[in-house]
């Protein structure tokens, strides 16, 4: 087990006591230890989600991290898209009328490459496609940022864990420079997290979500983070996730999703988390100081 050695009545009180404990000092003052900012599916308040444009509208406001989603389609590619449906962020309804539901899982990767997965933000973003993770990584890389990676419905995707770590490979973001500071691989299936970490341990993994204290212990095994919802944050909660070491002998860490205003951006800052996603990158790091 990787815990540390924590008080169990002290444990116990967490719950009760978060809504009593003061603000983190280091995070209300804008000391050393600011929770880093990462851009939601790019940055998506500006950009359509999970497309190049949104990775380059990070890069252009000088954020490193960068959220996005992996889906898988019926001929195997990898592709960045947050909904198992194309409905929502692109024409697919004009363009292949008669498919309905219109599942990412039922097109080909040359059937999305024909999508517009731009015009629905605006019209300056129209003919932008769904990048699949090769070119999502690549472009990634070309902005030297850092990519922390859902794997999306990993149950309507089986193997898709160690297929996405393959394209990881392949492009180079498996190596030790990637591994220690550029990537986290997350899902908010444990069994998908726990899936990556045993195909590669070195990957640094996140679960999405709030699991009970008590179970934390188990996480602590094969996640390196806990990123649950801003709604359910209390400072006493992450006090507890950071009480624990993970995997790579780490305390856990903390990224909150997904926070948008200056005035919730600097609640979880109170409640020290390691890190805040948000589609609108800039807000939060002005209102944090970082």
């Amino acid at each position: 087990m990787h815990a540390r050695t924590v008080v169990a009545s002290t444990t116990a009180l967490l719950g009760t006591a978060a809504l009593l404990l003061p603000l983190s000092p280091a995070r209300a003052t804008g000391g050393d230890t600011l929770p880093l900012v990462v851009a939601h599916r790019g940055a998506s308040g500006y950009a359509p989600e999970n497309t190049l444009p949104a990775a380059d509208k990070a890069a252009e406001l000088g954020v490193d991290w960068v959220e996005s989603d992996v889906q898988r389609t019926n001929d195997g590619e990898l592709v960045v898209l947050h909904d198992d449906s194309l409905a929502r962020t692109t024409d697919v309804e004009e363009v292949f009328p008669g498919r309905s539901p219109w599942k990412v899982r039922d097109f080909t990767a040359a059937e999305i490459s024909q999508l517009d997965a731009g015009s629905w933000f605006g019209p300056a973003f129209a003919g932008t496609r769904v990048p699949t993770l090769e070119q999502f990584v690549q472009r990634l890389e070309r902005h030297d940022q850092k990519l922390l990676l859902e794997i999306k419905s990993p149950q309507l995707y089986p193997g898709i864990e160690g297929e996405t770590l393959k394209v990881l490979s392949n492009k180079g973001w498996l190596d030790g420079a990637h591994l220690r500071n550029r990537l986290v691989v997350q899902s908010f299936s444990a069994d998908s997290v726990r899936t990556v970490h045993e195909l590669k341990p070195g990957v640094k993994t996140g679960f999405l979500g709030a699991p009970p204290v008590k179970d934390l212990p188990a996480y602590a095994d094969f996640v390196d983070q806990i990123n649950p919802s801003h709604a359910s944050l209390s400072i006493g909660y992450v006090a507890a996730v950071q009480g624990f070491r993970g995997p790579h002998s780490k305390p856990l860490e903390v990224l909150t999703w997904t926070v948008d205003d200056a005035a919730a951006a600097r609640r979880a800052a109170g409640f020290g988390v390691d890190g805040i996603i948000s589609n609108k990158p800039d807000v939060v790091r002005d209102a944090v100081g970082g």
